[in-house]
């Protein structure tokens, strides 16, 4: 692994318990949430979760960390936009 990749993602790190509690860290911003996903930017890019009754149970951004309680389906990532903007800018942009 690439020096420079690996200390780019250091402060990233997903830990799911089951399928029914999500702790995310490297959080830099939450951009959509509701009981069906949350689109949140990390270090390592934008995160998507979706699943069902998903909640926020804590937020810290100034420590970069996120608790999602819920069943979560699925968990996936979009590369770095370089600076596009958030997903409304996307969208609407």
């Amino acid at each position: 692994m690439n020096n420079d990749y690996a200390a780019n993602y250091a402060a990233h790190r997903l830990e799911l318990e089951g399928r029914e509690r999500l702790t995310v860290s490297g959080v830099e911003d939450v951009e959509r949430f509701d009981e069906t996903g949350i689109v949140m930017t990390t270090s390592a890019g934008v995160l998507t979760v979706t699943g069902e009754g998903l909640h926020i149970g804590q937020l810290s951004l100034e420590g970069g960390e996120l608790h999602v309680d819920g069943r979560v389906d699925s968990i996936s990532y979009e590369e770095d936009d370089g600076g596009r903007g958030g997903l409304l800018r996307r969208l609407f942009g």
